[in-house]
């Protein structure tokens, strides 16, 4: 899953989490008519706006395995009903593609905010079977079978719209691997590109489009496999394909991109006081480790943390970067102000961390951090990764400062977050890369971890797809 082997005890609770639901997977209601082999599986409820909902699923024969013993893809159409709840006689197709994918893909918009939906997705006439449990969080959970309701939009009007990612992950070549050669894990089928670049090719191409519209991208970490040369420089050029870094684009280093030792290194800059380690990424990305960034965008302060460490999985703020921070947001308290950094900080995120708390920001830099927050009434969001799930958290005793954990782009559930900044608040929504390719390779990477994966990574609708009323009336738009 991530840099450095995890401890004993960490891999044994990815093998308990991965017993435990299993039981609860693909259960068809009893007597339910169905074409014989066909599988209809998988479906989550992605994306809730305030005007629209995006559902996935997949079709596969009950006969027929993949090489990872998976469902075999069998290609039908997509259906989509929507209707009153409690009420059969009120539901309507309302979307229909009948060209033929296994990788189902159904984006539903005209809808009413605030109001609540029952749905059915179906394909060849049977419905698709919701297997993720998904468990809520402090930040409580909108889900419940067969419904959703639309968000109610921020008050005021629409200013910009970040896009917030992570964990892209550039040069991996196997997906899901915890140590060693354990769990059985993932690869890319032969011929086709490299399933980090498919990911993030997908979700730069999405970012672009009218229906999606980011002005602007936050990056928070692991950009690359491990910080080899040639996979800095390739992830660089694919994001300066999409626009400026410092301007466009903004990026922090996480524990994937850190400075590394041995001979594939040598040839980038080392650092100070730790000469047998190299800085590749650092050499292409021009921010020296350890140090922050700050930029704003239409009035917004964008602060970027490197809560890297030399050799380890977990994170930390040193001293220096922990100074300069407190001097940055004490010098303008009230302004607006997002800050953003690979390493997950909250308490509740340290204690629902699979890998154990070890594996996040550690305590005495997360409390500095949230003690600089109370502190500085402009925070009001801080963006992370490195944990590979949507996760909406928030500090012991203060709701002011959102924390959330961002998915990864490289694998299941693959996407990337919109925030969209209004000037009586924002509004965040989760949204799946939607290429082709990419459908296929987050279908596959949801078997990752005995299938367990689904269930920690997801999220709630809660935690992907929210919105906050705050007074940002002092940013412009774009």
């Amino acid at each position: 899953m991530d840099c450095c082997s995890p401890s004993r005890r960490q891999a044994l609770l990815w093998a308990g989490l991965a017993a435990a639901p299993l039981a609860f997977a693909d259960a068809a209601p009893a007597g339910a008519a169905a074409p014989a082999d066909l599988l209809v599986t998988d479906l989550d409820v992605v994306t809730v706006t305030d005007t629209s909902v995006t559902l996935t699923w997949y079709t596969g024969s009950r006969t027929a395995v993949d090489r990872y013993g998976a469902p075999a893809p069998v290609a039908t159409d997509t259906e989509v009903l929507l209707g009153d709840p409690g009420n059969p006689a009120t539901m309507k197709t309302v979307f229909h593609d009948t060209s033929a994918t296994a990788y189902h893909y159904a984006e539903v918009s005209g809808l009413e905010p605030g109001r609540t939906y029952a749905f059915t997705a179906r394909s060849a006439g049977q419905t698709a079977q919701q297997s993720t449990l998904q468990f809520p969080g402090s930040a409580g959970s909108l889900d419940a079978p067969g419904v959703f309701t639309t968000l109610t939009p921020p008050p005021g009007r629409h200013l910009f719209t970040l896009a917030l990612s992570n964990d892209l992950h550039v040069g991996e070549q196997t997906s899901g691997i915890i140590t060693g050669g354990w769990p059985p894990s993932f690869q890319q089928d032969p011929g086709l590109p490299p399933y980090p670049e498919v990911m993030l090719d997908a979700m730069l191409s999405d970012l672009r489009a009218a229906d999606r519209g980011a002005d602007v991208l936050l990056v928070a970490g692991d950009l690359t496999s491990e910080a080899e040369p040639r996979d800095v420089s390739r992830v660089r050029q694919l994001l300066d394909g999409w626009g400026r870094l410092g301007s466009d684009y903004f990026v922090a280093r996480g524990n994937h991109d850190r400075p590394h030792t041995g001979a594939d290194y040598a040839g980038c800059t080392p650092v100070a006081g730790a000469a047998d380690h190299h800085d590749c990424w650092g050499d292409v990305f021009p921010y020296r480790r350890q140090t922050l960034t700050s930029h704003q965008v239409g009035g917004l302060r964008l602060v970027g943390l490197d809560t890297t460490t030399l050799d380890a999985a977990g994170g930390t703020l040193e001293a220096g970067q922990l100074a300069d921070l407190r001097h940055l947001l004490r010098d303008d308290p009230d302004r607006p102000t997002l800050l953003f950094g690979h390493h997950p900080v909250t308490y509740e995120s340290a204690v629902t961390t699979a890998a154990g708390p070890s594996f996040d920001l550690d305590a005495p830099s997360a409390r500095a951090l949230e003690a600089l927050y109370r502190q500085t009434p402009g925070v009001f969001f801080h963006h992370s990764g490195h944990t590979h799930r949507n996760k909406r958290t928030t500090m012991e005793g203060s709701d002011a400062v959102e924390f959330l954990e961002v998915a990864a782009t490289k694998e299941y559930p693959g996407g990337y977050t919109l925030l969209k900044v209004h000037s009586g608040g924002y509004q965040v929504t989760f949204h799946k890369t939607r290429s082709d390719l990419a459908r296929r390779w987050s279908q596959r990477t949801r078997a990752e971890y005995f299938g367990v994966w689904p269930h920690y990574t997801l999220g709630t609708i809660a935690d992907r797809n929210h919105t906050v009323v705050r007074d940002l009336s002092g940013l412009t738009a774009l």
